[in-house]
């Protein structure tokens, strides 16, 4: 018994250093109710499916980008086993061509007025996978629960550099460790970084309806299903910046439109 006792406390003992490595570690808790809106059911109907209209297109970029950084995992060499070959980092996604432009979040920004949208119940996930996170741009609706994943038998933390939302750090040293967060105010984008791997970093859009997409190497997106209207539609990448367009939908129209980034002038 003595003995049993001397090794629950040496493993109690080394998560809560490991915990501390990572800049918090805490497990993640139900956000604070505090000045927060209660939950309702939707005001008005989401959208009626006789009317619902789309709008669908593919995001371009003019000019050759620079080519992606080179990850260095030898610092972790959990990380440099459990992956083969050279590691970049998912900044730049393109096509074959080179023309069309992944990760890109595209979403409605303004337009739907007083509509409501209850979140989905499902939760949407992130995975710390490889020492990457996986997405790498996502999107979620406010009250929305994110499941939040290390798949890797190493040390990582998740740290939400937010500012309209409550800023998070949670530290996960054991593979196969999951905590939950949910955002409670639209923000477009969370940047999410890990303290213990410089090179991991992912972003999520943070909206009070479902109207959002991202776009993958072929840079096209869909939103569908929307209200008849006239919306602006933005589109964003973590290094090009944001564009955005109007467009006006009637009953079940469907209309495409394009963005196009102008890659940095040092990259020509």
């Amino acid at each position: 018994m003595r003995l049993r006792g001397v090794w629950v406390y040496g493993v109690g003992l080394a998560l809560a250093v490991s915990a501390a490595a990572c800049g918090g570690g805490s497990k993640e808790t139900a956000p604070a109710t505090s000045g927060a809106p209660a939950a309702e059911s939707s005001a008005k109907p989401a959208v009626d499916p006789a009317t619902a209209a789309d709008v669908k297109g593919t995001v371009t970029v003019d000019g050759a980008l620079p080519a992606n950084e080179q990850i260095k995992m030898n610092a972790d060499p959990v990380c440099a086993k459990q992956v083969n070959g050279p590691q970049m980092m998912e900044t730049y996604v393109t096509g074959s061509d080179g023309k069309t432009l992944g990760n890109v979040f595209v979403y409605v920004k303004d337009g739907l007025g007083d509509l409501k949208f209850d979140p989905p119940t499902t939760a949407a996930k992130i995975d710390q996978k490889d020492c990457r996170y996986h997405p790498h741009v996502f999107g979620i609706q406010v009250g929305q629960p994110l499941e939040i994943v290390n798949s890797d038998p190493t040390l990582h933390n998740i740290h939400a550099v937010a500012k309209s939302n409550r800023e998070f750090n949670n530290g996960q040293p054991i593979q196969g460790m999951k905590t939950t967060h949910t955002f409670t105010a639209p923000e477009v984008m969370v940047p999410f970084k890990c303290d213990v791997h410089g090179w991991m970093n992912a972003y999520v859009g943070v909206l009070n309806h479902p109207f959002y997409a991202v776009t993958d190497a072929t840079g096209a997106f869909s939103l569908k299903g929307l209200p008849p209207g006239t919306y602006t539609i933005e589109a964003w990448h973590e290094k090009l910046g944001t564009q955005t367009q109007t467009v006006t939908v009637g009953a079940k129209e469907s209309k495409d439109i394009s963005f196009t980034f102008k890659a940095p002038a040092s990259a020509n």
